[in-house]
């Protein structure tokens, strides 16, 4: 071997350590290979067996022999399937082994070793390769050390899929974490969460937040009569048409039960004639006719109130009981002049 066993460990053992994804680690494990074998290209290769190609995806040339990173080739005319075929490791007279591969002669390799890069149960994942244009020797020991590092490879993709299924799962709890169930859109949690941050920027920038507080008056009777599953539509329906309907940036979530909130930046001109105008726009949303079940549904509309934060409005719940209290005011009157 043309590199000490100690600088091999040592340069391995910071490979391991210090590298940070893939790319981190196969690079410098490339320049090992390279030092101890004295081969002029050393690669990790990815296969799909699929689509029949083997990309090159890390490489490390130090002579006449380039094999370039990017280089897709025909997997049923590589020297890696050829290899694992039969289970033969390393030659250094590559034309009187595979000379039908005309990837090798076009690349003009004479020497050639590879370890399969194996992840799971057995799913190839790719190869782990040197080359040279002469006949070089290659050792058992260097042999072995290919094999190690390959299983190394593995073990980093490994943690890397493991690491990505985590963070997709994660993202997926945090979805539903904030998410109400029946209609998809954001619930209470969210709510409080992104009404903070609202009105956390708008003390910073000197605006204000209009609030508005919809309670689908009636659904109890709608649940009555059609059934809960009529029911569960209709509240889909509304948030639909509530999303839908409203202006961009603004937020809409369920609080629960049949009560919605939507909130939005205010108008800064005429607070009031905004707050009327939300009321309107939300009762004219929420009221028509809805089709559950094969069945209309003539909807009056909800009951909405609308609150505007104060310049120094600092807590979500403090606004939420104001455009609660408000809707509540206008749900007293509906009942009077009903």
């Amino acid at each position: 071997m043309t590199m000490g066993i100690d600088n091999v460990l040592d340069r391995l053992a910071t490979a391991v350590t210090q590298s940070d994804d893939l790319e981190g680690m196969v690079r410098p494990f490339l320049e090992i290979l390279e030092a101890v074998t004295g081969l002029e290209s050393t690669y990790l290769t990815r296969v799909d067996e699929d689509e029949g190609v083997q990309r090159i995806l890390f490489s490390h040339n130090t002579s006449h022999l380039d094999i370039p990173e990017g280089l897709s080739v025909d997997w049923n005319d590589t020297l890696c399937k050829r290899a694992l075929e039969e289970q033969r490791t390393y030659t250094d007279d590559v034309a009187s082994c595979w000379g039908d591969s005309e990837a090798a002669r076009a690349l003009g390799i004479a020497t050639y070793f590879s370890e399969p890069v194996r992840v799971g149960d057995g799913e190839l994942f790719g190869t782990l390769c040197g080359a040279s244009g002469s006949r070089v020797p290659v050792s058992p020991e260097a042999r072995r050390l290919l094999a190690m590092l390959a299983q190394i490879i593995a073990r980093q993709l490994e943690r890397e899929r493991l690491l990505e299924q985590l963070r997709h799962e994660n993202r997926v709890y945090s979805h539903y974490a904030l998410s109400d169930p029946l209609t998809g859109i954001p619930n209470r949690r969210a709510l409080v969460q992104e009404l903070a941050r609202a009105l956390a920027n708008c003390r910073r920038d000197g605006r204000r937040v209009n609030l508005a507080f919809i309670d689908l008056d009636g659904f109890k009777e709608i649940n009555d009569r059609y059934g809960h599953d009529a029911g569960d539509r209709f509240l889909i329906q509304v948030a639909e048409r509530l999303r839908g309907g409203v202006r961009d940036g603004d937020f809409v979530a369920r609080c629960g039960g049949d009560e919605f909130v939507v909130f939005g930046p205010a108008c800064a001109d005429d607070p009031e004639a905004s707050r009327r105008a939300i009321r309107q726009r939300l009762e004219s949303l929420t009221s028509g006719s809805f089709d559950v079940n094969g069945r209309t549904i003539n909807y009056v509309g909800a009951s909405v109130g609308v609150a505007t934060s104060a310049a120094d409005e600092s807590g979500s719940e403090a606004l939420l009981a104001r455009a609660d209290a408000d809707m509540y005011s206008v749900k007293q009157a509906r009942r009077k002049a009903a």
